[in-house]
């Protein structure tokens, strides 16, 4: 770190001498781990302008579609280029998801039907899937279990692994599962993200009990963190958010699906309805942002990833408890702190928003989030209402106070944030 950057972090922010030593020992340490995901961010650069030349993609693309919508070229050649890139059948490219829950909570109504049941084998899904699936402490109004559709869950172990032997034993005995449901990113809780590896472990298996069931994995967070996303791994469908990794910071709102067309046809049907599927829909005139951030989500998605490595390694030093360690690898971006302390918590939060671009002079507070069963604090000073690809941390309140930092459109952002936040706690 210059000695002029390190003037401004102290006289402007009040950083002191043992923070800079900290986050200078962070840099040193993380090195290799950065040269690794360099790497990585080449190989889905290269894969992302392959499938952007494929498809022959001009200035023409850039529609800005009325009405119904109809014969957009541009949001239907941009399915063609999410397709490439999952190495898919077809891909459902919307902004009128609102949210990555919306993608996902249409790939299971459009694929589940009364009788079917669906099963989490990674324990407890993230929180805002409770509603959907009928199982939050709310009404569960419109809820898949509403419509006749069945829960079941396997527990992880205690190590945070898939319990082979227990999904084994619930596939085998009962023949209504139609759905499996894998989440990839921790979500709200404290264990490794599912690397690719092992995700093609954990689908393998399942095909070999029962080659009728449809494995969906829920890809929030995990877009261009590996050379492969997990449809190329045997997923038959995944669905993210385009406020997350694959937008690139530049996409508005939205979400995708990508998978077998039979299945991704099917959700389109959900989100508009049967016999216009995704055939309808105007854009908005936001089809150049879609494509120009896809086109940068590859250097966008490993800046925030090296951010939270950084994070990892820092807070490390600092003394706290963190998931995973910076040597480990990872299919995320999400870096886990755990703070044991409610106060440390929310101070941390509030170091995040103190660091933002946008709305740094205002304090996150925990509320009552639509979606959610306990009090969330979301710090998130955003371009994107939102955007979890910017730097930004959230984390429910509740025991033992588990941080989660993620995002970060450039490195130097994502560690100037997270020093501003740990300067708060020390």
């Amino acid at each position: 770190m210059i000695s002029d950057t390190k003037k401004i972090l102290k006289d402007k922010y009040g950083i002191k001498d043992n923070i800079i030593e900290l986050a200078e020992k962070s840099l040193e340490d993380i090195k290799e781990q950065f040269e690794l995901y360099d790497g990585i961010r080449e190989f889905n650069q290269l894969k992302v302008l392959d499938a952007f030349q494929e498809e022959r993609i001009s200035d023409s693309h850039f529609t800005n579609s009325t009405g119904y919508g109809y014969g957009d070229i541009g949001r239907d050649s941009l399915d063609k280029v999410y397709a490439r890139i999952f190495k898919t059948e077809m891909a459902l490219v919307r902004p009128h998801f609102v949210n990555g829950t919306h993608a996902i909570g249409a790939a299971l109504f459009g694929n589940l039907r009364p009788n079917d049941t669906l099963i989490s084998i990674c324990g407890t899904p993230y929180d805002t899937l409770h509603s959907i699936i009928g199982i939050s402490s709310e009404k569960n109004i419109g809820s898949l279990m509403e419509y006749g559709i069945k829960y079941k869950m396997v527990d992880l172990q205690s190590d945070g692994g898939i319990d082979f032997d227990n999904v084994k034993r619930t596939l085998e005995s009962d023949d209504s599962i139609k759905l499996v449901h894998i989440q990839r990113s921790t979500g709200y809780g404290w264990r490794k993200s599912l690397t690719i590896d092992k995700l093609e472990e954990i689908i393998s298996f399942v095909k070999k009990i029962r080659k009728d069931v449809i494995c969906f994995v829920d890809n929030c967070y995990g877009e261009f963190i590996d050379t492969k996303e997990p449809t190329e791994v045997g997923a038959d469908l995944v669905a993210g958010s385009l406020i997350k990794n694959i937008g690139g910071g530049i996409a508005p709102t939205g979400g995708y699906i990508a998978g077998k067309k039979e299945y991704v046809t099917q959700a389109a049907y959900r989100l508009t309805i049967p016999g216009i599927g995704g055939e309808c829909g105007s854009t908005f005139g936001v089809m150049r942002s879609l494509f120009q951030g896809l086109f940068l989500a590859p250097h966008v998605s490993i800046e925030a990833l090296k951010g939270a490595v950084f994070c990892s390694r820092i807070m490390e030093l600092a003394g706290f408890e963190v998931l995973p360690r910076y040597t480990d690898k990872r299919s995320d971006i999400i870096q886990a702190i755990k703070f044991n302390d409610k106060e440390k918590l929310i101070s941390f939060c509030k170091g995040i928003q103190k660091g933002s671009p946008i709305d740094s002079f205002l304090e996150c507070e925990p509320w009552d989030m639509p979606g959610y069963e306990d009090q969330v604090i979301m710090a998130a000073g955003a371009f994107i209402q939102g955007a979890s690809i910017e730097l930004s941390a959230d984390a429910p309140i509740r025991e033992p106070y588990i941080g989660y930092l993620q995002g970060g459109l450039t490195f130097d952002h994502a560690k100037i944030g997270i020093m501003i936040a740990l300067s708060g706690l020390i």
